[in-house]
């Protein structure tokens, strides 16, 4: 099952709103939905129970493992980590409540969720109100992304996300002074962590309007084809293994390409708000495509999250100079 979405009685664990995703499966729901209606519509409403740990040294009688428990998915019983004693499970229900805090109970908000594995992992996309514009067209709209597990191996994460509306690009910048994003362990105070979270996340107007000011400049900035062969260069710099040569090439090849011919060029090209929007193109819809498993891990937290941090800064650089 490549795309690593939980099926329960035949059911894809899964709710989105707009077009279909890759894999064409889970409930398409014709518009933004309340906490509760995704919950249901993305198979999002299970319990975890944490459970103590079992062992037969004897091969007979079964001994407590001492300060180890097992977290269970109360619905299926499926054993979705092992944990110790200090683990306190987050509910699903206590993440979006999370987002209920933010902008109100009965908000239709949310655009997609949905459960990985067994119900180890969860993931909950919300839109937040309001958007960037870019020159006449281009737009970017407001998300808020928050992942939660039940394996004992991941934190809580919540993130802000801004997402370029042509492509579906996800736009990771990193600001100075403004924490993009939380990661709160499974401990028992993570529940009011959690209700904190967004005066860490900086959740703010200031916030966005320094995205807005940044993205518009990116905008405004022109560089010659010689100056994005240059930018991509410094992005993805020659590698000493000689190996890898090949790989880098590539890369390059096809950022240069994305930034000719990627969704949206036609509104950027032969700007730095292009080269950037072409990496990020790169890392959402080419990087990991042969293996889509890994996709959304990389463009969110893993590979593609650094490598479009790494464009971000060095476009901000070039600004500056």
């Amino acid at each position: 099952m490549a795309h690593n979405l939980n099926v329960t009685n035949g059911k894809t664990s899964m709710m989105y709103v707009g077009e279909s995703p890759w894999h064409r499966l889970g409930v398409r729901l014709p518009q933004l939905a309340t906490s509760a209606e995704a919950m249901q519509a993305a198979g999002l409403d299970y319990q975890v129970d944490k459970k103590p740990l079992f062992c037969k040294p004897n091969g007979r009688t079964l001994v407590e493992v001492p300060r180890s428990f097992a977290t269970v998915r109360r619905d299926t019983q499926s054993v979705l980590g092992l944990v110790g004693d200090r683990y306190t499970v987050l509910q699903n229900e206590e993440a979006f409540a999370f987002f209920d805090s933010l902008v109100g109970s009965g908000e239709a908000i949310f655009e997609t969720a949905g459960v990985l594995g067994q119900g180890e992992t969860i993931w909950v996309l919300a839109k937040l109100p309001g958007y960037i514009k870019i020159g006449k067209n281009d737009e970017v709209k407001k998300y808020l992304l928050l992942t939660n597990s039940h394996d004992g191996k991941s934190m809580v994460r919540a993130k802000l996300t801004p997402i370029r509306v042509v492509c579906n690009n996800t736009l990771s910048a990193a600001l100075d002074g403004a924490e993009q994003e939380v990661r709160i362990r499974h401990t028992p105070s993570a529940v009011d962590r959690l209700a904190q979270a967004h005066k860490l996340l900086g959740l703010t107007n200031s916030l966005y309007q320094e995205l807005d000011l940044i993205f518009n400049r990116m905008n405004a900035k022109r560089i010659t084809e010689r100056q994005l062969i240059q930018f991509v260069k410094e992005l993805v710099p020659d590698n000493e293994d000689a190996s890898f040569n090949t790989r880098t090439e590539n890369i390059r090849s096809k950022i240069l390409e994305l930034n000719e011919t990627g969704a949206g060029s036609d509104m950027a090209r032969g700007s730095l708000w292009g080269a950037y929007n072409a990496v990020t193109e790169y890392t959402d819809h080419v990087q990991n495509s042969t293996i889509p498993e890994k996709r959304l891990k990389s463009v969110w937290f893993g590979s593609g999250e650094s490598l479009k941090l790494r464009a971000f800064d060095l476009a901000r650089t070039w600004l500056n100079n």
